[in-house]
């Protein structure tokens, strides 16, 4: 497939993301492709550890197809649901598989990027890392197990971060766990190949070639996030946000006015519940639930269009105001699907 490269080399299996005009975002042969390749790879006793990279251009993975998304969702959602169901397969295998995986970081990961790299035993960031989980711009949410990543971030950076859509550099995702080793982003090659030399000893391969990474930014206002951000209710957070006369505070209630409303009331309940999920494989049953439905509604469709197709910026969100989402609309979306609609691990 000419957007994956599945190789071997040596004892390692390779993944290298190839859809550089697209900053390799996947589509549903990609997750298929990479599912493949695991399962090929996992009774392969030559193959001891699989590594996870882009090849050409930059980003490593800038995350899902979302225009066939949103031209699948502007219809029956029938392409826009076999999508979601492959790649959440594609994460829980990741998440599950008991061989070694390393993703290298290295540029944009966003998004189903994250989705990738996150299930990941070692995931390296480097100064050009920028990872993001920027749904709620487009009416989407954090997916992709988002939903058990961000609810497991220390205190309330998870909800800030799904909210906000705020970009991380590679310093502060190894701050807060998201990343294991920091690297120059000129010594990655070298560590791709002291893996393939040796992949029993990646840890070794990793540390010896990582540096110090610069102060953490984001920490310097984690106790004014923990504040900000301390209730799961999205009008409570937007009133205390309002009360506040920082500017931190007035910087992110002016970038929470330009996300969808519905998408914030989703992200909320999803770590909420995300928190309190006995397994991943539930987070994705429940993930999946909601994307087959936000997929439809008119947020989703029109925050495509604005931001990604007429670039507009300015899409107009319905309902227009969090008041307008009620909690109906919250627990109609969460609703389980049917049992023969409903995910499963594969």
């Amino acid at each position: 497939m000419s957007d994956l490269i599945v190789t071997t080399e040596g004892p390692v299996g390779r993944l290298r993301l190839d859809r550089p005009k697209a900053l390799h975002a996947l589509t549903t042969a990609m997750c298929q492709g990479i599912l493949d390749a695991l399962e090929q790879w996992r009774g392969d006793e030559a193959v001891r550890c699989v590594m996870i990279d882009h090849a050409e251009g930059r980003g490593f993975c800038a995350g899902g197809d979302i225009r066939m998304l949103a031209d699948s969702g502007a219809t029956d959602g029938a392409a826009a649901r076999a999508f979601f169901h492959t790649e959440y397969r594609m994460n829980h295998r990741l998440f599950t598989y008991v061989k070694d995986t390393v993703a290298f970081m290295d540029g944009v990961t966003m998004g189903g990027g994250v989705g990738v790299s996150q299930p990941c035993r070692y995931r390296v960031a480097t100064e050009q890392t920028r990872l993001a989980m920027p749904e709620t711009g487009i009416g989407l949410f954090p997916d992709v197990g988002g939903g058990w990543y961000l609810s497991r971030l220390p205190g309330r950076i998870g909800q800030y971060l799904a909210l906000t859509g705020a970009r991380l550099d590679g310093a502060e995702a190894l701050a807060l766990g998201l990343a294991t080793h920091y690297l120059p982003a000129a010594r990655v090659e070298e560590a791709k190949a002291r893996i393939v030399a040796d992949p029993d000893a990646i840890e070794a391969a990793l540390s010896g070639l990582a540096e110090e990474a610069p102060p953490a930014r984001l920490l310097a206002n984690r106790d004014v996030i923990d504040r900000l951000f301390a209730s799961d209710d999205l009008e409570e957070i937007l009133a205390v946000l309002q009360a506040d006369g920082g500017a931190f505070a007035q910087d992110t209630l002016a970038t929470l006015a330009t996300k969808s409303p519905q998408a914030m009331k989703v992200s909320l309940k999803l770590l909420k519940d995300a928190a309190g999920m006995a397994t991943f494989a539930d987070e994705m049953r429940q993930e999946h639930a909601v994307a087959c439905r936000v997929v439809q509604r008119p947020d989703f469709v029109e925050g495509v269009r604005a931001l990604i197709v007429d670039k507009d910026n300015a899409p107009r969100w319905e309902p227009a105001t969090v008041a307008g989402v009620s909690d109906h609309m919250i627990d109609r979306i969460f609703a389980p699907l049917p049992e023969d609609e409903a995910w499963t691990p594969g």
